[in-house]
């Protein structure tokens, strides 16, 4: 979908931020915002840091992952708010709620 900014035509994603904001902000430990951006690579990243880092907290380690997983979710929520969020073909995951369910 195509969005004009004044001049500048932008390709935006058929993806919903109200959505990716929710799944970040409950099941972000999880990566569920990047998988449905369709991310899949960094979205299994966050779920192995996270899960290595539960079974692995008794060594201490295992903080440090579940610290790095959790300051990327905190910076994924961040960028979905501010409209920076991207989907895996690039485009801005930039509405709220997709205008095509609406006019259809």
């Amino acid at each position: 979908m195509t969005q004009t900014f004044g001049e500048l035509n932008v390709v935006v994603s058929q993806k919903e931020r109200l959505v990716a904001f929710l799944l970040c902000f409950f099941l972000g430990v999880f990566g569920a915002h990047r998988f449905y951006a369709g991310r899949t690579l960094s979205a299994v990243s966050i779920l192995v840091l996270n899960v290595i880092g539960w079974f692995t907290s008794f060594l201490g380690v295992g903080l440090v992952l579940i610290g790095i997983a959790s300051f990327w979710v905190f910076i994924d929520f961040i960028i979905i708010i501010i409209g920076k969020f991207k989907d895996k073909n690039g485009y801005l995951i930039l509405n709220w709620t997709n205008p095509a369910k609406q006019n259809g």
